[in-house]
């Protein structure tokens, strides 16, 4: 069954300050063990949603990936899509992404006017969303296959400006992203900076490694911690991100 009104329920809960937390999953870096076992942990555990999605898909398989997660979760599926190809109805909604903070036509439209099509003949809920690929401290598969320079980590206001410029446009969701494989998080900076010019909510990944800078990252201002390297790494993140996001959240809902 699909889970629906997703944007809605993000939208609700950022308006609410209520902290959410997503895990990412590459189908390139899963086989259907380990899935289950991670399927498990975050069924277990207050995790909001399973993104699923790749810069680049070589021997994994979306479809299979995406049908796992669903027969053994109820939790929502968001596609977090680095090619047109990566579309599955079995996931409940996808991130209509484009590339705002790089110049590539390709992926500020080039991508979105392929996948276009193929996405009207699914279910799937479209979530209209501007993607920041930010420099933490390697070159990123996402930076290399867009072809585009990321934003200086240290420049929080061209971060927060080409957010900005992106609602602007009509994009429901800002994604702001170090990349798989980035060296440290988004700096506080760059996040509370992004959070005060925008009304809608804002997405961080990359680089998140331990409980803590999570934390660090939602006081900052982010509304959605997306979890991918870290999990993989070590799959006790996911506990312990989702343990300390319920703190969070009920010593926030406290304080109100």
């Amino acid at each position: 069954m699909k889970n629906k009104n997703i944007y809605q329920t993000i939208l609700n809960n950022s308006n609410n300050g209520v902290k959410m937390f997503g895990v990412l999953i590459d189908p390139d870096k899963q086989n259907v063990k380990e899935l289950i076992k991670t399927i498990k942990i975050c069924n277990e555990t207050d995790v909001d949603y399973f993104f699923v999605g790749g810069s680049i898909i070589t021997h994994g398989d979306m479809q299979k990936t995406t049908r796992l997660i669903k027969e053994n979760s109820t939790k929502p599926i968001i596609i977090f899509p680095g090619n047109p190809d990566q579309i599955s109805d079995y996931a409940d909604a996808i991130l209509f992404l484009s590339l705002i903070s790089g110049r590539n036509p390709e992926f500020l439209i080039g991508h979105q006017v392929t996948a276009a099509p193929l996405i009207k003949k699914t279910n799937l809920e479209v979530i209209p969303t501007g993607y920041l690929l930010i420099d933490c401290g390697t070159t990123t598969t996402a930076i290399y296959v867009s072809d585009t320079n990321p934003i200086p980590h240290g420049n929080a206001e061209i971060a927060a400006n080409t957010a900005l410029a992106g609602e602007y446009l009509g994009l429901k969701l800002t994604y702001i992203d170090g990349g798989s494989g980035a060296k440290k998080c988004i700096s506080k900076e760059m996040i509370s900076k992004t959070r005060a010019a925008l009304n809608g909510p804002l997405i961080i990944g990359g680089g998140i490694r331990t409980s803590q800078a999570a934390q660090e990252i939602y006081k900052a201002g982010a509304d959605i911690i997306i979890v991918g390297n870290g999990a993989e790494e070590n799959r006790n993140l996911i506990s312990q991100i989702a343990e300390m996001k319920s703190r969070f959240n009920s010593s926030t809902q406290v304080s109100f």
